[in-house]
Formats: C-alpha cells, sequence, structure tokens
C-alpha cells in the first residue's frame, strides 16, 4: 500500500512511500481506513519541527472499519465502524502510566510519528485503543474524534464552571471543537479570530457559539470588557500556537483566572509573564489526549452536543497530500480530510 510518509529529517522531505500491507498481531486490529484528518501536527512534522522517527508514515486523526483482528482481541469484530487513540506503545509502569496519562511517558510512540500512522489504506493498532463509533456517528465525523479528545482533556486540566466567561483563541478546527466543548460545559464563549477567518467565525455562530471577535477590526479587550463588567475572561484558551494570540489571552483573562495552552507554537515565542505574577493565574498546558477523553468525546458527538461534520470543509485522496498540506498552511476551510485511493 501507499502511505503519505516523512521520508527523513529535514525541511519537507515528504511524499508517497509504498510499503506491505499491516497484519494484525496478537492484541493489536488492522483497521480499513475511511477518513484521515490532516492536523496542525503533520504540517509541524512536514516543516520538521516535531520529533519523529523515519521512514514514517503521517496521519493520527482517523475513522475506519476493522479489517483484521488480532489473537486475543475480543472488544471488537470483524466489520465494526471504528476510531482509535494514538498512542501505539506507552510503557505502562512509569508514574504517568500508572496514574492514566500514558500522554506523559517518556517512551511513548504515536501512529503518525513513532509508528506507521492513517494516511493510507491500513493501519494497525492495538485492540485497546479502539473505540466503537456511535450508530449516529458517521466516518468523516468520526476521524474528528482525535482532536475532539484533545479538547475534552484540555477542559480536564483546566477548570470551567457553569456561567464562566471563556475566551478561546484561534478559530481552527481545535478551536472550533474547544469552544463547542466549553458550551458544553454550560459557560459563555467567546471565539477570537483575525481578519483571514470570516467563513470560521460564521462557522463558530452557526455552532452556538455565543460571541466572534475579530481582533484585527475590534478590540478585544473592550468587548470582553465590556461582556464581564469589567472583570475580564475567567478562563482562556490559546488554541492558535500563535504568539501574538498567547499575549491578547493574557491580557484578557481576569486576575486569579485560568489559562490553558493547547496549540503548539513549534518555535519559541516571547511572553511578558510578568502577567502570570502580578494577575496570580492559574497557567497550564494540555498535550494530545488520555483515555478517559474518547468515551466522553464519543458521548459529545452522540448527543449532538458537539457537531464534527459541518467542520470537515474538504475530502482529498492521499495522492493529493500536498494539495491538502498546502490548503491547510494557507487557512483554507476548516478541516481537510484525506482518503484511501
Amino acid at each position: 500500500m501507499k502511505g503519505v510518509a516523512k521520508l527523513a529529517r529535514g525541511e519537507g522531505n515528504v511524499g508517497l512511500l509504498d510499503v506491505p500491507d499491516p497484519q494484525a498481531i496478537p492484541g493489536h486490529v488492522v483497521i480499513e481506513v475511511k477518513a484521515a484528518g490532516v492536523c496542525g501536527t503533520d504540517l509541524h512534522i512536514y516543516h520538521d519541527e516535531y520529533p519523529v522517527e523515519p521512514p514514517v508514515i503521517l496521519g493520527h486523526e482517523l475513522a475506519g472499519v476493522v479489517a483484521q483482528v488480532g489473537e486475543g482481541v475480543s472488544n471488537c469484530r470483524l466489520g465494526d465502524r471504528v476510531t482509535s487513540e494514538t498512542f501505539f506503545y506507552y510503557c505502562e509502569r512509569c508514574v504517568h502510566c500508572r496514574n492514566g496519562f500514558p500522554n506523559m511517558c517518556a517512551s511513548r510512540k504515536s501512529i503518525g510519528s513513532g509508528v506507521n500512522g492513517a494516511f493510507a489504506r491500513y493501519v494497525l493498532v492495538p485492540a485497546r485503543n479502539v473505540h466503537l463509533l456511535p450508530p449516529n456517528v458517521d466516518e468523516l465525523s468520526g476521524a474528528l474524534t482525535e482532536p475532539l479528545a484533545c479538547c475534552v482533556h484540555a477542559l480536564s486540566t483546566t477548570r470551567v464552571d457553569p456561567a464562566d466567561t471563556v475566551v478561546v483563541s484561534g478559530p481552527g478546527a481545535v478551536g472550533l471543537l474547544m469552544a463547542q466543548v466549553v458550551k458544553a460545559a454550560g459557560a459563555k464563549v467567546a471565539l477570537l479570530g483575525a481578519n483571514s477567518d470570516g467563513a470560521r467565525l460564521e462557522m463558530a455562530r452557526t455552532l452556538g457559539v455565543d460571541l466572534t471577535v475579530n481582533v484585527q477590526a475590534e478590540d478585544p479587550k473592550k468587548i470582553i470588557h465590556d461582556m464581564t463588567g469589567g472583570l475580564g475572561a475567567d478562563v482562556v484558551f490559546e488554541c492558535a500556537g500563535v504568539g501574538a494570540s498567547a499575549q491578547t489571552c493574557l491580557d484578557l483573562v481576569r486576575r486569579c483566572g485560568r489559562y490553558s495552552q493547547v496549540g503548539l507554537f513549534g518555535k519559541s515565542i516571547s511572553w511578558p509573564l510578568d502577567q502570570l505574577v502580578m494577575k496570580e493565574l492559574q497557567m497550564n498546558g494540555s498535550f494530545s489526549h488520555i483515555p478517559s477523553s474518547w468515551p466522553r468525546a464519543l458521548k459529545l458527538m452522540a448527543s449532538g452536543q458537539v457537531q464534527t461534520r459541518p467542520l470537515v470543509s474538504q475530502v482529498l485522496p492521499i495522492s493529493e497530500w500536498q494539495r491538502a498540506f498546502d490548503a491547510f498552511e494557507r487557512r483554507e476551510g476548516f478541516k481537510i480530510v484525506l482518503t484511501p485511493e
């Protein structure tokens, strides 16, 4: 089979790689991929800003059908419609694994970076990673379970109370999902974007976001000031991975508020972190997901509290991966999905 792979370290070095079809081994499942989302991490890998072990097939956001079942697997059957967690290996012995945080395991290997991923017809995953898609969630929607699980995890690391005012900065796919997750928690949400984000901000309004702000055309400080009676946002989630966005979030969060960094910058940035001290902020990062994030993400999709299908704006075959990557970098649409040919 052919897959979109990082062929060597360095800028670029991505292309189609021909590899044997994976075969099920004990405790593992082969999934026939029906849809795989292009993620910002894939672009960081393209630009050599994220650690990988080339040659390796990219792609970690997926949905598909169980094609092979290895010995000892009992949680799924041939033909089941499924999605999969991304951690192919973690040690299960370190303090992080034992406390339910395999995302922090120093030995962790993930599909799409440490082992072959989902930008191909088939992908091999541990059976423990497999989750059945709800009957009312199709494969295109299901391919976004992974970024949704990341948002669910971010919410679990940063307290959001009902009636809080929350700012989400960055109206990409993760920001649009984060805003919906926060709404489902009972908070009021303001989503920040820029001049180039008109369609994304309109989508946010369609999805029920309370307020959208174009920070290049409006004054977000005044808007959030007026929205909160001069207090500032209770919580901010930075989902853009852009220095200016992080600065705006620090400006908008109230004293004794909560700041969550979700987006990856891919490089060092300059922050005026005196605000962390002067405002006595609670500040944390949120990386990827943990196993408990997945059932919650699937319930949110099944209930309709979070909609993922409207975010799929383009579907392309894997042979057009370069077109997909270029469109992602140009910030076209919302979520681009690749499918096997």
